[in-house]
C-alpha cells in the first residue's frame, strides 16, 4: 500500500474483489463476535447498575425515577417542552379515553438565537419561558395550572423525577451559570420572574425515555426506547433490586444506559478496526463513545470515507484520491442511505461521486456501494447486539422463558436507512432466540413522552401535582 504522502497512481495495480476482501473483513462480524459484544454488553449492565467502583462499567446505567409505563388509566392535559438544540418545541396534550379521543396535540416550534445559547442562563430561561407564554395565549391555555414535562437533551446527573443537574453543554451551548446546577430549579425560577404560575414542572426526561413512553401509548408491551440517529443510546425497565443507585427493592426503574459510552474501557478493542481508531482519534471527544462512534449517523460516513481512501490507495478509482475526498466529514452519512437505495441506479451513484471529485467507472459504483454496505451492515448488528442484551437481561431478571417486548425506536439512520432496520431485527432474533422483540417506531418521542411521563406521575402521585 502506498503511504498517505506517496502518489498512488505510480504504483497502483488493477483493483480486484480480493483486494475488496481484505479491505472490509475486519468491518465483517461474525456470529461469535456478536455473541461476545452481547454478553460484554449484559456484564457493563450489570456493573453499572452495582456501583462497582472496583471495577467499573463503561456504561453508566443512570437512575431516571420514571417507575412505570402508561396503564391506559392516564388523563388530563399537559404541557411538554422539548429542548435538544437551537430549535425547541412547545407541546400541549391532552390524554383521555380512546372513546373520548385518545390524544390530542398542539405544538410549535421556536428558535434560540446564538446570543441566547451563549449568554447567560437567566436570559435563556427567561426566553422559552416567554415562548412559552406565547404559546398558551395562541392556545387559549393561560389560567390553567398544566404540569409540565421537560425534554431537556444534554447530560444530566438526575437525583429525582424532577431534579437533574447539567453536567455540561453540548451542542453549540454555552450559556454560564448552568452547569452544575438543576435545569428544573433554572426553569422554574425562570417562571416566578416572568409571572407566569400555570406551568407545574413534574417531570424531567431523557429523549430515549420519551421514546419508550411515546410508543407505549400504542403498545403496553413497550418497556425498550432506543435512539439511533445522529448518536445512539437506550433505556429499558430495569427491576428496582438490581438499581443500587436507588433506595427501594419494589416495583421497576426505567434506566437510561447512555450506551454510546461502551467500550471505552477497552473491551470492545477486538473488533475496533485502524479506521476506527483514526475516527476516534480526529473526533471531538477522542477515546470516548467507542461504541457509540461504530453504530451511529455522526461518524459512519467518515468510516466509510476511510475506507474508500484505503482502497484507493489499492486501486480503487484508478489509484487517484480527489483532494475533496481527502476532507475529512466530506462523505456524508446520508450518501449511506442514497447508495443503498434499491431505487438508485449506477449512473445516479457516479453523480454523487463526481461531486466528491472522484472519476469512477461502473465497477468503482458497484464497490462503493459495497462498502456502504459493510458499513450500515456492522452499525445495525452493533445496536442489535446491544437490544440483545437488554431483552436477555429483562427475561432473566422475570425468570421467564421465553419474553415478549416490544422496543419503541426514534432516530433518523433507523428510520431513513433503507436496510438498517431489517438488520437489526434479523440480528436481534439470532442472539435472543428465546425473546419474541417487536419494533415499533416514533416520529414524536422526546415531545410526546415528555408529556406522558408526566402524565404517568400524576397518574402515580393521585393528585393534583403542587407548585414547587
Amino acid at each position: 500500500m502506498a503511504s498517505p504522502g506517496e502518489d498512488p497512481s505510480a504504483t497502483v495495480q488493477p483493483f480486484t474483489d480480493d483486494r475488496l476482501g481484505r479491505c472490509l473483513q475486519p468491518f465483517m462480524l461474525s456470529q461469535a463476535q456478536l455473541e461476545t459484544v452481547r454478553d460484554l454488553m449484559l456484564d457493563n449492565m450489570e456493573r453499572g447498575l452495582r456501583n462497582d467502583y472496583q471495577n467499573p462499567s463503561s456504561i453508566k446505567m443512570l437512575p431516571t425515577f420514571v417507575r412505570s409505563t402508561l396503564n391506559g388509566k392516564e388523563r388530563g392535559e399537559f404541557i411538554a417542552l422539548d429542548l435538544g438544540g437551537t430549535n425547541f418545541r412547545v407541546l400541549y396534550v391532552r390524554v383521555s379515553s380512546t372513546e373520548k379521543g385518545g390524544l390530542e396535540k398542539k405544538s410549535k416550534t421556536f428558535t434560540l438565537p446564538q446570543n441566547v445559547i451563549q449568554g447567560t442562563g437567566e436570559e435563556l430561561f427567561d426566553h422559552i419561558v416567554d415562548c412559552i407564554s406565547d404559546f398558551q395565549i395562541a392556545n387559549s391555555l393561560q389560567g390553567k395550572k398544566l404540569p409540565l414535562g421537560f425534554t431537556f437533551s444534554f447530560p444530566c446527573s438526575q437525583t429525582s423525577l424532577d431534579q437533574g443537574t447539567l453536567i455540561t453543554w453540548t451542542k453549540g451551548f454555552s450559556a454560564s451559570g448552568c452547569v452544575g446546577e438543576d435545569v428544573v430549579r433554572l426553569l422554574r425560577e425562570a417562571t416566578i420572574r416572568k409571572g407566569n404560575s400555570d406551568l407545574l414542572v413534574i417531570a424531567l426526561v431523557n429523549d430515549t425515555v420519551g421514546t419508550m413512553m411515546s410508543c407505549g401509548y400504542d403498545d403496553p408491551a413497550c418497556e425498550i426506547g432506543l435512539i439511533v440517529g445522529t448518536g445512539t443510546n437506550a433505556c429499558y425497565m430495569e427491576e428496582m433490586r438490581n438499581v443500587e443507585q436507588v433506595d427501594g427493592d419494589e416495583g421497576r426503574m426505567c434506566v437510561n444506559m447512555e450506551w454510546g459510552a461502551f467500550g471505552d474501557c477497552g473491551c470492545l478493542e477486538e473488533i475496533i478496526t485502524f479506521i476506527d481508531q483514526d475516527v476516534d482519534e480526529f473526533s471531538v471527544n477522542p477515546g470516548r463513545q467507542r461504541y457509540e462512534k461504530m453504530i451511529s449517523g455522526m461518524y459512519l460516513g467518515e468510516i466509510v470515507r476511510q475506507i474508500l481512501i484505503d482502497l484507493t490507495y489499492n486501486g480503487l478509482f484508478g489509484g487517484n484520491i480527489s483532494q475533496r475526498l481527502q476532507t475529512r466529514d466530506i462523505f456524508l452519512t446520508e450518501y449511506l442511505s442514497l447508495f443503498e437505495s434499491d431505487t438508485l441506479d449506477q449512473v445516479q451513484v457516479r453523480s454523487i461521486l463526481t461531486e466528491l471529485g472522484l472519476r469512477s467507472t461502473c465497477e468503482d459504483a458497484v464497490l462503493v456501494k459495497e462498502v456502504c454496505r459493510t458499513v450500515s451492515q456492522r452499525a445495525a448488528q452493533l445496536c442489535a447486539a446491544g437490544i440483545a442484551a437488554v431483552v436477555e437481561k429483562i427475561r432473566e431478571n422475570r425468570g421467564l422463558d421465553h419474553l415478549k417486548v416490544t422496543v419503541g425506536v426514534d432516530g433518523t439512520l433507523y428510520k431513513l436507512h433503507p436496510h438498517f432496520a431489517g438488520v437489526v431485527h434479523r440480528t436481534v432474533r439470532m442472539l435472543a432466540p428465546l425473546c419474541d422483540v417487536t419494533f415499533r417506531r416514533t416520529d414524536d418521542g422526546s415531545g410526546m413522552g415528555a408529556a406522558l411521563i408526566t402524565a404517568v406521575a400524576c397518574r402515580i402521585a393521585g393528585a393534583e401535582p403542587q407548585a414547587a
